[in-house]
Order: structure tokens, then C-alpha cells, then sequence
């Protein structure tokens, strides 16, 4: 019981359909047994006028009902459609055998009208009558079948009602079921949005009881997008601001590098030099994080993917040369995805970034695209040391590098990835290059290809 509570306190479908239910059947059960009452006592009163026509009949025909004794065979009669008429007079038999057909043995002091009386452990309804022409008469039925015939046609009356209550009860579980229908379809919708997809809820089809929760959301959504616009712009124009100063330094540095100095300042100037490289490096990532969380217009054509390789390796070809990195592609096989070209070139570069950094000197990196379940399959692999397993729900956290790694970098990379991938419907998936030796990484970037 308290499950059903606890279930009905959770649910509003749930409460809504077992309380119209309930009613119903309450409403039902009270008109039922109204219906078989009221129909009950009228088939008792079209009995009784029964025996009131047989009794006029008998005084308009002047008839005279026969003398009945205990040897009238009644046995083949009807007994449902028995109707006995008899006079009342004082030689009334006191001992009748009433299924045989004999007479009944009744009071002659019984008043005119309708009684109900008990004979021989056998209860009648009996009317009296005086006829006009004299005598009086009395016309009888076995109160057993006349409850028999009204029981039956009271039960008819009510089984409407328990054919049709089922069925009524099924209708109103489905007009529910369908009334909720928009919330679930409104819930499903705002659950398939993207991170970036705030823009207002169309409530015109939504009923009118629901439209000031969606107008509450819609408002929701506005100052989201309005406090993340704010949070992308401040991120932006911080490192927009930024770069102008780290520019200064650098280049009072260079000229710095000019002066005649000692071997230990030179030194501490080439660790400056650095510190600053990496600044600007990550004023950059910055930059590209905040253009790759803010939307961008629809692709209107498709791009290569074969075309997207060539322009990031051409730009990453000097630090896979420093670390002599034999980088390249595997196969001919071109695809042309529907994303933005910049979104692509982001995804790629940063990935192919992270796997030069990643892989030792003398390293191996392949790019390669393919085609499964009409999707484009984009996998750039190295043989580095690879992702553990442990890590890889978190090394898409902005700023977040993998423990012991002595690598130079932002934390920023596939960060990025994954915001654009998000933003563009596409999947990103990591493995080992070498699942035996758990080593390498196999980055597979899945993009729609329409």
C-alpha cells in the first residue's frame, strides 16, 4: 500500500488515471445497484398487474374458475408462467399438496387486494378480488420465479453498465496517456538538445496548462546563454588583451637575446623565452576554445577530408621534423564530410598536435578516413604511449594532462575537440594503437557525412 502512495505522490499520470478510475467505478457501483433496484421493483409491479388483468378478465367474462383437485396433473405446465385462480370460500382444504396442482389453502377473511403469504413452506403473492356478479376470487403466483423473472431482468438492465465500465476505464487510461504525450515529447526534446542549443522552446502546440512551465524555461535557457556568452566573451577578450603585452615582452626579449651578456643570462633568457612561447600558446588554445564554444553558421558544402590533412600536416611539418616524426597518410581514399571547414581543421590539428607531442623522436603517425554506416571515419595513430583507460574520461577536461607526462602544453587540445565534435554531431573515440601492449593511440573521429 505505501508503494502505491509513494508511486501515485510521484506520478501525476498515475494519480490522475487511478483517480478518474476510481471515481468512475464508485459512480458505476452507486447506478448500478440503483439500476437493478428501480428494475427490480418494476418487474415486481408488471407482475402484480398481471394478476390485477387476470382477476378484471375473470369478472368482465363472467369466468368461474374449475374446482381443482389433487389430482390435476400440472406437472408439464410452465411453472415459470403459473398463474392460479380459485374462489375463496370456508371448505378451503386444510392439507393441499400445492405441487401437485392442487388449490391453496387460503384465509377467507383476506381483504381485498394484493398479500404476500406463506403456504405449505412456499411463499405466493396472491390478489383478492370481489367480483361483481358476487364470490370472490383469488389469482396467485409463486413468489420464487416472480424474483427468479425479476432478478433476470434487473441483471439485464445493469449489464451495460458492467460490459461498458471496463471498457470506459481503458478509454480514460489512454486519453491520459495521450494527454501527458506533449510533456514527454517536450521533455524528449530539450533532453537531445546540444550544449549550445538555447535557443526558445516553440510552445504553440503545447496545452495551455504546460505553456507557463515551457515560458519558464524559455527564460531559463535566455539567461543561460546570456551568462555563457558573457563567460566566452570575457574569455576571449582576455586573451585577446593578453596577447598584445606577451607580444612586447617577446620582442624585448629577442632584442635582449642581441646584448652581450653571460653564458648563465643567456640562459635564464632561453627559460624566459620559453615561459613566454608557452604563454602565447596557450592565449591561442584560449582563443580557439572560445570560437569553438560559440555557434557558427550550417556548413553550406561539403569539405575533403583528404584536403583538411594536407593543410594541417603542411603546418605541423616543422615539429615532426624537429623530432623526426615520419607522419603521413594511409591510402587514397578521399571523403567529403558536411561540417566547417575551420571546425575540421580545428579538430584535426589539434589531434595531430597532441600526437607529436606525444610520440618519441623517431615516431610513427598515420592519418587515414573511412567510410562505415554512412558516417566518415577520421583516425589520426601514433605510437606513443597511449591513454590509460583510467584517464580517458578526464583528459577531455579543459586544462586537465595526463599524470607524469614531461610534454609542454595547455591542456586544452581535446578539450576543444570535444567541443567542436559536440557542437557538430559527430563522435569521438579513444583505443590503444596496440590493444596486446596497450600501447599507442588510436583517435577515431566519427562525423556525419550529411
Amino acid at each position: 500500500m505505501d508503494g502505491l502512495k509513494k508511486r501515485l505522490n510521484e506520478s501525476i499520470q498515475l494519480k490522475l488515471s487511478f483517480t478518474l478510475s476510481l471515481a468512475i467505478l464508485v459512480v458505476a457501483i452507486v447506478a448500478g445497484v440503483f439500476s437493478f433496484l428501480s428494475a427490480f421493483d418494476e418487474a415486481h409491479e408488471l407482475q402484480d398487474d398481471v394478476l390485477r388483468q387476470v382477476a378484471q378478465l375473470m369478472d368482465r367474462q363472467r369466468l368461474s374458475p374449475a374446482p381443482l383437485t389433487t389430482n390435476t396433473h400440472l406437472k408439464d405446465v410452465d411453472e415459470e408462467s403459473r398463474v392460479i385462480v380459485q374462489r375463496l370460500d370456508e371448505t378451503n382444504p386444510s392439507q393441499v399438496d400445492v405441487d401437485a396442482g392442487g388449490p391453496l389453502s387460503l384465509p377467507t377473511t383476506l381483504a381485498d387486494g394484493l398479500h404476500t403469504l406463506e403456504i405449505s413452506g412456499e411463499t405466493f403473492r396472491v390478489l383478492v378480488k370481489t367480483l361483481d356478479a358476487g364470490g370472490r376470487i383469488a389469482v396467485a403466483q409463486e413468489s420464487g420465479f416472480r424474483n427468479e423473472i425479476a432478478r433476470d431482468g434487473a441483471l439485464r438492465t445493469v449489464m451495460p453498465f458492467l460490459i461498458l465500465v471496463p471498457v470506459l476505464l481503458l478509454i480514460v487510461a489512454d486519453l491520459v496517456r495521450k494527454m501527458f504525450q506533449p510533456i514527454a515529447a517536450l521533455s524528449k526534446e530539450i533532453d537531445q538538445r546540444a550544449e549550445q542549443e538555447l535557443h526558445p522552446i516553440e510552445g504553440r502546440h503545447l496545452p495551455v496548462e504546460v505553456r507557463p512551465f515551457a515560458m519558464a524555461i524559455n527564460r531559463l535557457l535566455e539567461r543561460v546563454g546570456q551568462s555563457m556568452d558573457s563567460q566566452r566573451r570575457f574569455v576571449a577578450d582576455a586573451a585577446h588583451e593578453l596577447r598584445s603585452p606577451l607580444t612586447a615582452i617577446s620582442l624585448q626579449a629577442e632584442r635582449l637575446a642581441n646584448a652581450e651578456m653571460s653564458s648563465l643570462a643567456r640562459e635564464r633568457l632561453m627559460v624566459l623565452r620559453q615561459g613566454i612561447e608557452r604563454g602565447r600558446s596557450l592565449l591561442d588554445q584560449l582563443l580557439t576554445l572560445a570560437k569553438a564554444q560559440s555557434a557558427t553558421e550550417l556548413p553550406k558544402s561539403p569539405v575533403s577530408v583528404q584536403g583538411i590533412y594536407r593543410r594541417v600536416v603542411e603546418d605541423l611539418m616543422p615539429l615532426a621534423e624537429v623530432k623526426h616524426i615520419d607522419i603521413g597518410f594511409e591510402g587514397a581514399h578521399d571523403v567529403e564530410v558536411w561540417a566547417s571547414e575551420m571546425d575540421m581543421i580545428a579538430v584535426v590539428k589539434n589531434l595531430v598536435d597532441n600526437a607529436i607531442r606525444y610520440t618519441p623522436e623517431g615516431g610513427r603517425i598515420d592519418l587515414s578516413v573511412g567510410v562505415a554506416d554512412g558516417k566518415a571515419e577520421l583516425r589520426i595513430q601514433d605510437n606513443g604511449p597511449g591513454i590509460p583507460l583510467a584517464e580517458r574520461h578526464r583528459v577531455f577536461d579543459p586544462f586537465y594532462r595526463t599524470m607524469g607526462s614531461e610534454q609542454i602544453g595547455s591542456g586544452l587540445g581535446l578539450s576543444i575537440v570535444q567541443t567542436i565534435t559536440n557542437r557538430i554531431g559527430a563522435e569521438i573515440r579513444l583505443a590503444f594503437a596496440d590493444e596486446s601492449q596497450q600501447i599507442g593511440l588510436n583517435v577515431t573521429v566519427i562525423v556525419p557525412m550529411r
